[in-house]
């Protein structure tokens, strides 16, 4: 897979606040929980979310109406 191809495929924190509309301490609040998303942790400290693991995630959370 190439970098350009995997960028796209691998979110920032930011972005995923945002597309969820939380904020950065509330994400970290649900992850301490165990009930955020699936996270890659990089050798610098960042975290990164894969776009099929925060798919799945919302899928998941998806109300049965």
């Amino acid at each position: 897979m190439t970098t350009a191809i995997r960028s796209r495929t691998m979110l920032t924190l930011a972005e995923v606040c945002e597309e969820l509309a939380v904020s950065r301490s509330t994400f970290y609040d649900w992850r301490a929980k165990r009930r955020a998303p699936r996270c890659i942790k990089l050798p610098n400290g960042d975290l990164r979310i894969r776009r099929s693991d925060l798919d799945h995630w919302l899928d998941d959370r998806e109300d049965a109406a």
